[in-house]
Protein backbone atom coordinates (compact mmCIF):
# COMPACT_ATOMS: atom_id res chain seq x y z
CA UNK A 1 0.00 0.00 0.00
CA UNK A 2 1.35 3.81 -0.51
CA UNK A 3 1.67 4.42 3.25
CA UNK A 4 4.30 3.94 5.58
CA UNK A 5 5.10 0.66 4.64
CA UNK A 6 6.30 1.46 1.28
CA UNK A 7 9.53 3.69 2.57
CA UNK A 8 10.60 0.86 4.76
CA UNK A 9 10.30 -1.95 2.04
CA UNK A 10 11.57 0.30 -0.98
CA UNK A 11 14.85 1.41 0.90
CA UNK A 12 15.93 -2.10 2.23
CA UNK A 13 15.29 -3.59 -1.45
CA UNK A 14 16.80 -0.21 -3.23
CA UNK A 15 19.60 -0.61 -0.73
CA UNK A 16 20.05 -4.17 -1.66
CA UNK A 17 19.52 -3.86 -6.05
CA UNK A 18 22.46 -0.82 -5.54
CA UNK A 19 24.57 -3.95 -3.72
CA UNK A 20 23.89 -5.68 -6.30
CA UNK A 21 23.72 -3.35 -9.56
CA UNK A 22 27.44 -1.74 -7.66
CA UNK A 23 25.27 1.67 -8.56
CA UNK A 24 25.87 1.29 -12.47
CA UNK A 25 23.15 2.50 -14.64
CA UNK A 26 23.42 -0.73 -16.71
CA UNK A 27 21.78 -2.63 -13.93
CA UNK A 28 18.72 -4.97 -15.09
CA UNK A 29 15.70 -6.30 -12.56
CA UNK A 30 13.69 -9.27 -13.58
CA UNK A 31 10.49 -7.77 -14.89
CA UNK A 32 8.80 -10.07 -12.13
CA UNK A 33 10.61 -8.70 -9.41
CA UNK A 34 9.76 -5.49 -10.23
CA UNK A 35 5.86 -6.47 -10.77
CA UNK A 36 5.91 -7.93 -7.68
CA UNK A 37 7.55 -5.34 -5.58
CA UNK A 38 5.01 -3.26 -6.92
CA UNK A 39 2.17 -5.21 -6.30
CA UNK A 40 3.10 -5.39 -2.37
CA UNK A 41 3.31 -1.65 -2.04
CA UNK A 42 0.53 0.02 -3.80
CA UNK A 43 -2.39 -2.86 -4.68
CA UNK A 44 -3.83 -3.13 -1.15
CA UNK A 45 -6.64 -5.60 -0.86
CA UNK A 46 -10.57 -3.11 -1.38
CA UNK A 47 -9.65 -1.70 -4.44
CA UNK A 48 -11.15 -1.80 -7.84
CA UNK A 49 -11.35 -0.74 -11.52
CA UNK A 50 -13.00 -0.83 -14.52
CA UNK A 51 -10.50 -0.28 -17.42
CA UNK A 52 -10.33 -3.42 -19.14
CA UNK A 53 -14.32 -3.60 -19.51
CA UNK A 54 -13.16 -0.32 -22.24
CA UNK A 55 -10.32 -1.67 -23.57
CA UNK A 56 -11.85 -4.41 -26.25
CA UNK A 57 -10.06 -2.93 -29.43
CA UNK A 58 -6.35 -3.93 -27.64
CA UNK A 59 -7.67 -7.27 -25.69
CA UNK A 60 -4.91 -9.07 -27.59
CA UNK A 61 -2.27 -6.93 -26.05
CA UNK A 62 -3.55 -6.74 -22.05
CA UNK A 63 -2.42 -9.32 -19.67
CA UNK A 64 -4.34 -11.53 -17.62
CA UNK A 65 -3.76 -10.23 -14.75
CA UNK A 66 -4.89 -6.88 -16.25
CA UNK A 67 -8.33 -8.12 -17.67
CA UNK A 68 -9.52 -9.72 -14.63
CA UNK A 69 -8.67 -6.52 -12.32
CA UNK A 70 -8.14 -3.43 -13.93
CA UNK A 71 -4.53 -2.60 -12.68
CA UNK A 72 -1.21 -3.47 -12.43
CA UNK A 73 0.78 -5.34 -15.40
CA UNK A 74 -1.47 -4.07 -18.29
CA UNK A 75 1.00 -5.53 -21.25
CA UNK A 76 4.05 -8.28 -20.50
CA UNK A 77 6.05 -7.29 -22.60
CA UNK A 78 9.58 -7.75 -20.91
CA UNK A 79 11.24 -10.60 -19.24
CA UNK A 80 13.94 -8.14 -18.21
CA UNK A 81 14.06 -4.29 -17.11
CA UNK A 82 17.02 -1.35 -17.09
CA UNK A 83 14.52 1.28 -17.56
CA UNK A 84 11.51 2.53 -16.11
CA UNK A 85 9.58 5.73 -17.99
CA UNK A 86 6.86 7.34 -16.39
CA UNK A 87 4.02 9.45 -17.91
CA UNK A 88 0.31 10.20 -16.22
CA UNK A 89 -0.93 8.96 -19.94
CA UNK A 90 0.07 6.55 -22.70
CA UNK A 91 -0.39 8.86 -25.49
CA UNK A 92 0.54 8.61 -28.59
CA UNK A 93 3.43 10.73 -28.03
CA UNK A 94 4.76 9.66 -25.16
CA UNK A 95 5.17 6.28 -26.68
CA UNK A 96 6.74 7.98 -29.52
CA UNK A 97 9.18 9.06 -27.96
CA UNK A 98 10.05 5.64 -26.23
CA UNK A 99 10.08 3.90 -29.33
CA UNK A 100 11.97 6.74 -30.86
CA UNK A 101 14.66 6.35 -28.40
CA UNK A 102 15.26 2.79 -29.36
CA UNK A 103 14.67 1.65 -25.75
CA UNK A 104 14.03 -2.00 -24.89
CA UNK A 105 13.68 -4.02 -22.35
CA UNK A 106 12.34 -1.43 -20.64
CA UNK A 107 9.13 -0.27 -18.42
CA UNK A 108 6.62 2.51 -19.15
CA UNK A 109 4.56 3.63 -15.93
CA UNK A 110 1.21 5.49 -16.06
CA UNK A 111 -1.44 6.30 -13.87
CA UNK A 112 -3.73 5.70 -16.62
CA UNK A 113 -3.76 3.04 -18.50
CA UNK A 114 -5.53 5.10 -21.37
CA UNK A 115 -4.85 8.41 -22.84
CA UNK A 116 -6.98 11.55 -22.62
CA UNK A 117 -8.52 14.44 -24.84
CA UNK A 118 -11.17 16.47 -23.35
CA UNK A 119 -12.19 17.13 -26.77
CA UNK A 120 -13.01 13.85 -27.81
CA UNK A 121 -16.53 12.43 -27.84
CA UNK A 122 -15.22 9.87 -25.00
CA UNK A 123 -12.41 11.44 -23.47
CA UNK A 124 -10.64 8.59 -22.65
CA UNK A 125 -9.36 6.47 -25.31
CA UNK A 126 -7.53 3.53 -26.52
CA UNK A 127 -3.31 3.15 -26.76
CA UNK A 128 -2.18 3.37 -30.24
CA UNK A 129 -1.81 -0.15 -31.75
CA UNK A 130 1.05 0.48 -34.28
CA UNK A 131 3.10 1.79 -30.60
CA UNK A 132 2.02 -1.47 -28.84
CA UNK A 133 3.44 -3.63 -31.83
CA UNK A 134 6.81 -1.47 -31.07
CA UNK A 135 6.46 -2.23 -27.35
CA UNK A 136 6.23 -6.04 -27.99
CA UNK A 137 8.75 -5.97 -30.41
CA UNK A 138 11.14 -4.08 -28.70
CA UNK A 139 10.30 -5.74 -24.76
CA UNK A 140 9.02 -2.40 -23.12
CA UNK A 141 6.11 -3.75 -20.71
CA UNK A 142 3.45 -1.11 -19.49
CA UNK A 143 2.20 -0.90 -15.65
CA UNK A 144 -0.32 0.93 -14.70
CA UNK A 145 -1.45 2.18 -11.25
CA UNK A 146 -4.85 4.36 -11.27
CA UNK A 147 -6.83 4.05 -8.18
CA UNK A 148 -3.51 2.63 -6.52
CA UNK A 149 -1.81 5.55 -7.21
CA UNK A 150 -5.26 7.73 -6.40
CA UNK A 151 -5.51 6.41 -2.89
CA UNK A 152 -3.65 8.63 -0.17
CA UNK A 153 0.39 7.77 0.73
CA UNK A 154 3.21 8.99 0.42
CA UNK A 155 2.92 9.04 -3.84
CA UNK A 156 -0.66 9.55 -4.40
CA UNK A 157 -1.77 12.17 -7.05
CA UNK A 158 -3.83 14.43 -3.81
CA UNK A 159 -1.00 14.10 -1.40
CA UNK A 160 2.34 15.10 -4.06
CA UNK A 161 -0.18 17.76 -5.25
CA UNK A 162 -1.03 18.81 -1.56
CA UNK A 163 3.01 18.97 -0.93
CA UNK A 164 3.20 21.04 -4.27
CA UNK A 165 0.97 23.60 -3.23
CA UNK A 166 2.32 23.71 0.40
CA UNK A 167 -0.81 22.74 2.00
CA UNK A 168 -1.26 20.75 5.28
CA UNK A 169 -2.80 17.30 5.32
CA UNK A 170 -5.48 17.13 8.00
CA UNK A 171 -6.87 13.94 6.46
CA UNK A 172 -7.93 12.06 3.74
CA UNK A 173 -11.55 11.25 2.37
CA UNK A 174 -13.71 10.85 -0.68
CA UNK A 175 -13.85 6.85 -1.04
CA UNK A 176 -13.55 6.00 -4.68
CA UNK A 177 -13.38 2.99 -5.58
CA UNK A 178 -11.78 1.61 -2.14
CA UNK A 179 -9.18 4.21 -2.05
CA UNK A 180 -9.51 7.58 -0.17
CA UNK A 181 -8.52 9.83 -3.01
CA UNK A 182 -9.14 13.40 -1.61
CA UNK A 183 -7.14 15.43 0.83
CA UNK A 184 -9.11 18.26 3.57
CA UNK A 185 -5.93 20.31 4.33
CA UNK A 186 -5.24 23.85 5.87
CA UNK A 187 -2.87 26.27 4.11
CA UNK A 188 -1.46 29.70 4.48
CA UNK A 189 -3.21 31.38 1.55
CA UNK A 190 -5.77 33.94 2.94
CA UNK A 191 -7.54 34.15 -0.02
CA UNK A 192 -8.77 32.09 -2.80
CA UNK A 193 -6.96 34.41 -5.59
CA UNK A 194 -3.85 34.46 -3.62
CA UNK A 195 -4.52 30.00 -3.35
CA UNK A 196 -4.76 30.20 -7.78
CA UNK A 197 -1.48 32.51 -7.86
CA UNK A 198 0.15 29.43 -5.63
CA UNK A 199 -1.61 27.34 -7.98
CA UNK A 200 -0.53 28.73 -11.21
CA UNK A 201 3.18 28.71 -9.76
CA UNK A 202 3.06 25.11 -8.91
CA UNK A 203 1.58 24.26 -12.36
CA UNK A 204 3.80 26.94 -14.42
CA UNK A 205 0.98 28.14 -16.24
CA UNK A 206 -2.02 29.77 -15.78
CA UNK A 207 -5.12 28.07 -13.72
CA UNK A 208 -8.51 28.26 -13.76
CA UNK A 209 -10.49 29.87 -10.66
CA UNK A 210 -14.72 29.88 -10.18
CA UNK A 211 -15.22 32.71 -7.54
CA UNK A 212 -18.77 30.91 -6.72
CA UNK A 213 -18.17 32.00 -2.89
CA UNK A 214 -16.05 34.18 -0.75
CA UNK A 215 -12.82 35.16 -1.17
CA UNK A 216 -11.73 34.64 2.27
CA UNK A 217 -10.68 31.11 2.89
CA UNK A 218 -12.14 30.27 5.76
CA UNK A 219 -9.48 28.83 8.65
CA UNK A 220 -7.29 27.78 5.32
CA UNK A 221 -9.11 24.89 5.26
CA UNK A 222 -9.24 23.69 1.28
CA UNK A 223 -10.04 20.12 -0.39
CA UNK A 224 -8.27 18.93 -2.86
CA UNK A 225 -8.57 16.07 -5.52
CA UNK A 226 -6.01 15.95 -8.35
CA UNK A 227 -7.55 15.04 -11.56
CA UNK A 228 -11.54 14.46 -11.84
CA UNK A 229 -12.44 15.95 -8.59
CA UNK A 230 -14.88 17.92 -9.81
CA UNK A 231 -17.91 15.64 -9.12
CA UNK A 232 -20.96 16.23 -6.71
CA UNK A 233 -20.57 13.53 -4.12
CA UNK A 234 -16.92 14.90 -3.76
CA UNK A 235 -18.17 18.50 -3.26
CA UNK A 236 -21.66 17.22 -1.29
CA UNK A 237 -18.84 15.65 1.16
CA UNK A 238 -16.32 18.68 1.90
CA UNK A 239 -19.44 20.95 2.06
CA UNK A 240 -20.66 18.51 4.57
CA UNK A 241 -17.28 19.24 6.18
CA UNK A 242 -17.44 22.97 6.40
CA UNK A 243 -14.84 23.04 3.52
CA UNK A 244 -15.83 25.72 0.61
CA UNK A 245 -12.66 26.10 -1.39
CA UNK A 246 -12.09 23.07 -4.07
CA UNK A 247 -8.74 22.42 -5.79
CA UNK A 248 -8.46 19.97 -8.72
CA UNK A 249 -7.98 19.64 -12.05
CA UNK A 250 -11.32 19.16 -14.43
CA UNK A 251 -12.75 22.15 -14.29
CA UNK A 252 -14.66 22.55 -17.36
CA UNK A 253 -18.58 23.85 -17.08
CA UNK A 254 -19.98 21.64 -19.69
CA UNK A 255 -22.93 19.44 -19.60
CA UNK A 256 -21.60 16.93 -17.86
CA UNK A 257 -20.29 18.76 -15.34
CA UNK A 258 -23.48 21.62 -15.51
CA UNK A 259 -25.12 20.15 -12.26
CA UNK A 260 -21.88 20.43 -9.95
CA UNK A 261 -21.47 24.03 -10.92
CA UNK A 262 -24.68 24.82 -9.84
CA UNK A 263 -24.56 23.48 -6.92
CA UNK A 264 -21.74 25.01 -6.30
CA UNK A 265 -23.01 28.22 -6.94
CA UNK A 266 -25.96 28.26 -4.59
CA UNK A 267 -24.14 27.13 -1.98
CA UNK A 268 -21.18 29.41 -2.86
CA UNK A 269 -18.11 26.97 -3.17
CA UNK A 270 -15.22 28.12 -4.76
CA UNK A 271 -13.85 25.91 -7.07
CA UNK A 272 -9.78 25.63 -8.49
CA UNK A 273 -8.63 23.93 -12.01
CA UNK A 274 -5.10 23.43 -13.22
CA UNK A 275 -5.94 20.34 -15.62
CA UNK A 276 -6.08 16.72 -15.62
CA UNK A 277 -2.17 15.94 -16.63
CA UNK A 278 -1.01 18.71 -14.43
CA UNK A 279 -2.49 18.03 -11.06
CA UNK A 280 -1.91 14.26 -11.65
CA UNK A 281 2.16 14.93 -12.59
CA UNK A 282 3.19 15.30 -9.74
CA UNK A 283 2.79 11.45 -8.66
CA UNK A 284 4.16 10.36 -11.57
CA UNK A 285 7.19 12.01 -11.12
CA UNK A 286 7.88 11.11 -7.75
CA UNK A 287 7.31 7.35 -8.96
CA UNK A 288 10.84 7.89 -9.87
CA UNK A 289 12.26 8.17 -6.64
CA UNK A 290 10.42 5.01 -6.01
CA UNK A 291 12.09 3.05 -9.31
CA UNK A 292 15.82 4.94 -8.52
CA UNK A 293 15.51 3.35 -4.54
CA UNK A 294 15.06 0.13 -6.22
CA UNK A 295 17.88 0.21 -8.52
CA UNK A 296 16.31 1.55 -11.77
CA UNK A 297 17.62 4.66 -13.73
CA UNK A 298 13.83 6.21 -14.22
CA UNK A 299 12.80 9.74 -16.21
CA UNK A 300 9.40 11.45 -16.75
CA UNK A 301 7.68 12.31 -19.83
CA UNK A 302 6.70 15.14 -19.82
CA UNK A 303 3.06 16.38 -22.04
CA UNK A 304 1.33 19.62 -22.72
CA UNK A 305 -1.66 20.19 -20.60
CA UNK A 306 -5.42 20.89 -22.26
CA UNK A 307 -6.33 23.73 -20.98
CA UNK A 308 -9.95 23.29 -22.17
CA UNK A 309 -10.01 21.11 -19.22
CA UNK A 310 -10.56 23.91 -16.76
Amino acid sequence: MPNGNVGVHEREYGQAARQRGNGKVGYTMKAAELYNHLEHDFISEGLWDRWAEYMGGIKEYLSANFTERSMGLVCDFATSIHKVHSAVFPSEGVMGKIIAEGTTDAMLFVHHPAAWDIRRPSAFYQMDRESLEKFKENRVSIYSLHVPLDNFGEYSTTKTLADALGVEVERPFFDYCGALAGIIGRTECESVEELNRVFSEALGHQTRLYPYGDSAIRDGRVALVAGGGNDLAVVTEMFENNVKVLVTGITANNEVSASVHAFEKKNRVNVLGGTHYSTEQFACRKMCAYFERLGLPSVFIEEEPLFEDM
